[in-house]
């Protein structure tokens, strides 16, 4: 109970800081302000000015070390920049120290194209943000380059601009072995594609954009920012079409993109990238998963890791010419612990919380018992499953005190292209298997739904 106040008050005193830091840097009161219900602190807020009433939007930090460009100021310098060059994104009022977080315009719309008025207009604002996205990448890189982001020159540095940005946050925080990564990092370091030599200005998570009544207001979220392929855009939407659809077709709304920038098609270019861009996104949550710190949204990144693991075995396997297969296993519904694990179920149900906020604190640790609960089920035969395949492989067993993660991590540092496809049919077969089990919880969904869109 006393945590639960200490929380709490903390909570107020940031809004209170947040308050006052939004009055100052747009002007005029304050006069609602709301938490926004999901992993990242965000909020909407009301503004008075000069008897009018504006939107606010406070963009607040992640937290935790998760990210390649942790300074959020950088984001909010990258946002002026694209608005003073005529790129539909939010505006930004300023910036607050303490808390960090940027304050901006809060732009009318939604990302969900459902929520267009017909088919018409699903593909009308799709290409919009298509057009959004193709002016960006003609912008001149040198105002960029003023704000200290990278400039890449040669085909390896533009190709791999994304990886050598989030490499060292994962060097940086890796505690276990992750074979299935230096697998990845090894393949992609070997396919550069060496004829794309022009760099250009990339979101680096694109496909996000704001529409109402059939218009674009705004592309959001740069977070990541950086120079490099353009075509890594492409890969990063193709990806988020997944769980989030664009609006038209992949294959459609690329061809498009290669009619108004004269560019020629390259799906082979298309395919590195998204095995690139979900490499280091595992990259990026594979430590928080690994060494869990407090206060980080455990059921996200536990979500995020799953699911974009599964991501770049199906890339590879396409950009390999490689089958995906499923082995079959028989799945237990009950674990040792499923007495305990009922009962906390139990003590949860029974809590009741009228806060928004902390409801959705309580329906995340639900998640966790969920997952923990399949966990318990099946996580020993799973790893006996694990080590009987990669006995087949190795030749051997695990030395002493050597974990299967580190044995296989080895054989990837020291494997040749030739062991590509035996590779990539263990880790299919590693991340499938955990699909099956965990892809019907709350926080295994979106890896049960993992579907690449053709090109």
């Amino acid at each position: 109970m006393e945590t639960s106040q200490a929380t709490d008050n903390a909570d107020q005193a940031v809004e209170s800081k947040l308050r006052r830091c939004v009055e100052q840097v747009v002007g005029g009161k304050v006069t609602a302000m709301q938490r926004l219900i999901r992993w990242r602190p965000a909020w909407n807020v009301e503004v008075v000015r000069d008897g009018k009433v504006m939107g606010v939007h406070i963009r607040g930090e992640r937290g935790g070390d998760v990210s390649p460009f942790p300074d959020l100021r950088r984001e909010a310098q990258i946002l002026t920049l694209l608005h003073e060059q005529g790129i539909p994104v939010p505006r930004i009022f300023g910036f607050c120290e303490d808390p960090q977080a940027i304050i901006m315009e809060l732009v009318a719309g939604t990302r969900d194209v459902k929520a267009a008025s017909d088919d018409a207009q699903r593909s009308s604002v799709a290409r919009q943000w298509v057009r959004a996205m193709a002016a960006m990448h003609q912008l001149p890189l040198q105002p960029f380059e003023q704000l200290g982001i990278q400039t890449q020159t040669s085909a390896e540095e533009i190709a791999l601009a994304g990886l050598e940005a989030y490499y060292p946050l994962y060097q940086r925080n890796k505690t276990r072995p992750q074979p299935l990564a230096e697998f990845a990092l090894g393949w992609l370091r070997r396919n550069v594609p060496q004829h794309r030599t022009r760099a250009a200005f990339v979101q680096y998570d694109s496909g996000q954009f704001l529409f109402a009544d059939g218009q674009v207001n705004a592309l959001y979220d740069f977070e990541f920012a950086l120079i490099g392929d353009p075509l890594a855009d492409l890969a990063s939407a193709r990806m988020r079409d997944n769980y989030e659809p664009l609006g038209e077709s992949f294959s459609e709304l690329y061809r498009y993109y290669q009619q108004i920038t004269g560019e020629p098609a390259e799906p082979d270019v298309v395919r590195y990238h998204t095995v690139l861009f979900a490499t280091v996104s595992t990259l990026q949550f594979s430590s928080t998963v690994a060494t869990p710190q407090p206060g980080d949204p455990h059921d996200t990144y536990l979500e995020f890791d799953l699911a974009l693991r599964r991501v770049v075995v199906h890339a590879l396997a396409e950009a390999m010419g490689a089958p995906i297969t499923a082995p079959q296993q028989t799945l237990q519904s009950q674990g040792p612990n499923q007495g305990l694990l009922t009962m906390l179920s139990d003590a949860l149900a029974q809590i009741s919380i009228d806060d928004p906020f902390q409801q959705s604190r309580l329906a995340s640790v639900t998640k966790l018992v969920e997952y923990l609960s399949r966990a318990d089920a099946m996580a020993l035969t799973l790893q006996a499953q694990d080590r009987q395949e990669a006995q087949g492989l190795l030749g051997h067993g695990p030395e002493h005190g050597q974990s299967l993660d580190a044995a296989l991590e080895t054989f990837v540092a020291q494997a040749g292209p030739e062991h590509d496809r035996a590779l990539l049919t263990l880790f299919m077969s590693q991340i499938e298997r955990r699909v099956q089990v965990f892809g019907k919880t709350a926080i295994g969904g979106s890896a049960s739904h993992i579907d690449l869109p053709p090109l």
